[in-house]
């Protein structure tokens, strides 16, 4: 099994990547972990203050969950990867099954910062883009998909994601093995990533 880990900022272009490598391969050899679901739940937090919520910091997440989950995978055991809803800021009941297979990818804004996490993963990559590409994604996104205003992504951008990017995320690109510049729209990294994998997997 080849773990691959994909962090770089909100808004940088991850999903893109993930998406295209696994359009790269066949149907069910690439199951991919979003961080995001991971998140801890938030239910005994009073629902007024679930919206001050520090998402992009480490101590958000169930990094033990997440890490125990690998490892799962790694004997070859079907795990059950929890599912998250930004807009109550609870885990939720259902589950989603990931079976075993080739490739696991790991993605998410904090992925690199785990020194434990990092340990479990062969393929270490970071996904950069410029802070202005990311800050329009971000709003783009979180007003269709999370009930946000423009208003509210702002001060949000200002007062928790720049400060948690250049605290945390950023410095996370020193751990990388692969930088993929210009976010999902870099056609040549991706291949190169991809074809990788394909020379890992051959191996194997």
């Amino acid at each position: 099994m080849l773990v691959i880990g994909i962090a770089g900022g909100t808004g940088s272009g991850k999903t893109t990547v993930v998406n295209k490598i696994i359009n790269a391969f066949p149907a069910g050899e690439v199951a991919i972990l979003p961080q995001d679901n991971y998140y801890k739940d938030s239910s005994h937090v009073p629902v007024e203050e679930r919206s001050k919520i520090n998402f992009d910091e480490p101590a958000a997440f169930d990094w033990q969950l997440l890490v125990g989950h690998i490892k799962a995978l790694k004997r070859g055991e079907t795990i059950q990867m929890p599912t998250y809803s930004y807009l109550t800021c609870t885990r939720q009941a259902e589950t989603i099954p990931v079976s075993p297979c080739e490739v696991v990818i790991v993605e998410g804004i904090l992925v690199l910062t785990d020194p434990v996490l990092r340990e479990l993963l062969d393929v270490k990559v970071f996904v950069d883009a410029e802070a202005d590409e990311r800050l329009i994604r971000v709003i783009a996104r979180d007003c269709v998909e999370r009930g946000r205003t423009p208003q509210m992504v702002l001060d949000r951008y200002r007062d928790v994601l720049k400060p948690m990017h250049e605290m945390y995320i950023e410095p996370s690109k020193r751990t990388a093995d692969l930088i993929v510049p210009q976010g999902g729209s870099n056609v040549v990294a991706i291949q190169l990533l991809t074809d990788y994998i394909e020379s890992r997997l051959r191996v194997k």
